[in-house]
């Protein structure tokens, strides 16, 4: 810990304190009252408006090094690069009025070879203990002090746009430019537009130095056998790769390179509604002092009640990886030989999993097919089908055909098996049938790492064009062809119908994909 001057932001004589303890942090925050201590130590706040993250608020700069790269689009879409100058100046000018800044000198990336220096600036406490729990720390302060960082984020909820003068949509904004190396985040106090705009980053550095980039939680067991999740919040993709029995990497965001898997963070942001310690024990014991909790409900004793969700159902927790007692650091592991598409298929069609080869593997990949679930955005309050690119498209700067590319030679070269598993819905779509249970799920992620899968005969779904294995340690074998499950089985076949639609009208943007990719999708013909 020590004090840094705000000089790289024109502010010549102001100071923030940077890189200080958790301890420190923490007390700051409770002074300054941006959250309160729940009985376990950790420090729980609340973020008012914004309780999840603002797309329609996410800008990247057009300019000479991002007009002919980025997939522009309701997505990414463009902000004029005066606008931002102008926004720049204003905001650092705001930070020259705060009383305190608080800084963080560190990186994202766990592999050397391609880690990136970056600096937070914030104007809350607690925002920047959550920083340094996400982010991966220096061994100490003359290392903090020796980074040249490559990316600077300016996070300062109390700046609020205006959006007739600064082009942004409302007073937020979510601001990336790739020329002057700067994030701009303005209104929003969700801790999650910082670790998300980072991760936007690394998407388009690394694939063009051919590291595929993944929104994919990743563990290994004690051969040194990776496995990847992928999936949308909500899907599992936590609380799937958070297991007593394997070593975990790391839960959202991945770098694949010829060196093999690495963790672009040092900690966790986990989900905690409805949060149970016999279900989740590993993400329960890890909210302890030093994490950040957001929009928790704290009874009068600081016990949490994480099935209230009055606030949001996006209730989150930000902590270290090495809370996590298997945590592998350095959050490295080798080339994987699994990976699992999680979805939540809210229409209960799609089977609890299915074998994928390589242009499958592909298909569903830059599909990115899930129900968006309640609280992961605002204004979202009940399930909604979603193709999400590449199971993370809010974060993707790049074309999908770079990410798919990416995916498909690393499967060809690393020889992995591909799994779709339905964390979803079974007996009928929601509302009607019931979400698969956890146990069957697990049982399922343990029999494909284990490779349990690969010699079990399947039975192929010519709707769908996957293959569905008929049996799986742990899981009844009725319940793998969700076609039994439903009491209706001409509602099932019409559901199924209009899902495999959906997949092939959604594909159709896609308009440059190779056919063979295009192919191994639905067959609705």
């Amino acid at each position: 810990m020590y004090e840094c001057d705000l000089s790289f932001l024109g502010l010549d004589g102001k100071k923030a304190l940077a890189n200080a303890k958790a301890s420190v942090l923490t007390e700051k925050a409770l002074l300054r009252g941006e959250g309160h201590l729940s009985d376990t130590g950790a420090i729980v706040v609340n973020t008012g408006k914004y309780t999840g993250r603002s797309p329609k608020d996410r800008f990247i700069v057009d300019d000479e090094v991002s007009h002919d790269k980025v997939a522009w689009g309701p997505i990414n879409m463009p902000f004029d690069e005066d606008k931002f100058e102008a926004l720049y100046k204003m905001m650092t000018a705001y930070v020259g009025t705060l009383d305190e800044v608080y800084v963080f000198n560190g990186y994202a990336g766990a592999d050397e070879d391609y880690q990136l220096p970056i600096r937070v600036v914030n104007q809350y406490a607690s925002q920047n203990l959550f920083v340094q729990n996400l982010f991966i720390e220096p061994k100490d302060d003359a290392e903090s002090k020796s980074i040249d960082p490559q990316f600077t984020v300016i996070a300062v909820p109390g700046f609020h746009c205006d959006p007739a003068v600064d082009g942004t949509h409302s007073e937020a904004a979510i601001i990336i430019s790739f020329k002057k190396r700067v994030i701009l985040i303005a209104g929003s106090r969700y801790c999650g537009e910082i670790k998300k705009s980072i991760f936007s980053v690394m998407n388009f550095l690394l694939p063009q130095r051919d590291v595929l980039t993944m929104h994919c939680s990743a563990n290994m067991d004690d051969n040194g056998r990776t496995a990847l999740f992928f999936g949308l919040s909500g899907t599992g993709k936590t609380t799937l790769s958070a297991t007593p029995d394997r070593g975990l990497i790391g839960d959202d965001e991945h770098g694949w390179s010829d060196n093999g898997i690495f963790n672009f963070e040092g900690g966790c942001f986990a989900k905690c509604i409805d949060l149970k310690e016999e279900s989740e024990p590993e993400i329960f014991h890890a909210i302890r002092f030093g994490t950040v909790v957001e929009n928790v409900v704290l009874d009068e004793n600081g016990k949490p009640d994480y099935s209230d969700d009055r606030y949001t159902q996006n209730t989150r927790a930000g902590y270290q990886l090495r809370y996590i007692p298997n945590a592998v650091i350095p959050s490295k592991g080798g080339h994987p030989n699994t990976i699992i598409f999680l979805t939540a298929d809210a229409f209960g069609v799609l089977p609890p999993v299915a074998k994928l080869d390589k242009y499958q593997a592909m298909f569903h990949f830059v599909s990115g097919y899930t129900s968006k679930l309640a609280g992961t955005e605002r204004g979202v309050t009940e399930p909604q089908t979603t193709f999400s690119t590449c199971f993370g498209e809010p974060f993707m700067p790049l074309p999908a055909s770079r990410y798919a590319e990416l995916l498909g030679e690393k499967i060809d070269k690393y020889h992995c098996n591909v799994y779709l598993v339905n964390t979803g819905w079974s007996g009928g779509p929601y509302g009607v049938g019931s979400r698969f249970k956890l146990k069957y799920t697990r049982a399922i992620v343990s029999a494909a790492t284990a490779g349990k899968l690969e010699d079990v005969p399947m039975v192929h779904d010519d709707l769908f064009n996957v293959d569905i294995p008929t049996s799986c340690p742990g899981v009844p074998s009725e319940l793998l062809m969700p076609k039994n499950t439903w009491k209706d089985k001409d509602a099932y076949d019409k559901t199924a119908r209009d899902l495999a639609e959906h997949f092939v009208e959604n594909f159709k943007k896609y308009d440059t994909m190779p056919e063979n990719i295009v192919n191994a999708g639905p067959n609705v013909k």
